[in-house]
């Protein structure tokens, strides 16, 4: 079973690629086939989490699982996204900096 901090997680990510499509893509909010297929390999990986619902945010984690290429991807979805989340979905931001607090 998915615990609340892995839901909030997932949120998190398809909101964040969602933002960075839209603007870098010009998709008009319809994910383009890479932001798709990136957002279904977010999602795997975050239910093969083995932190479970303790797990650290991704840019703090000792584990890198993610493969090179879409770890890059994420990364400049986040660096992107990641201030605009601010405005669009302050209370995931909010938890997600809070999140990044907790050691």
């Amino acid at each position: 079973m998915v615990g609340k901090r892995i839901i909030r997680e997932l949120e998190t990510i398809e909101k964040m690629i969602y933002i960075y499509c839209k603007d870098k893509h010009g998709t008009g909010g319809i994910l383009c086939s890479d932001c798709h297929n990136l957002l279904e390999y977010a999602r795997k990986r975050l239910h093969m989490c083995p932190h479970g619902e303790s797990k650290p945010v991704c840019g703090n984690c000792k584990i890198h699982c993610y493969k090179k290429d879409k770890r890059q991807q994420v990364i400049d979805v986040m660096r992107y996204a990641g201030p605009r989340m601010t405005y669009k979905h302050p209370i995931l931001a909010l938890y997600h900096l809070l999140d990044s607090r907790k050691k």
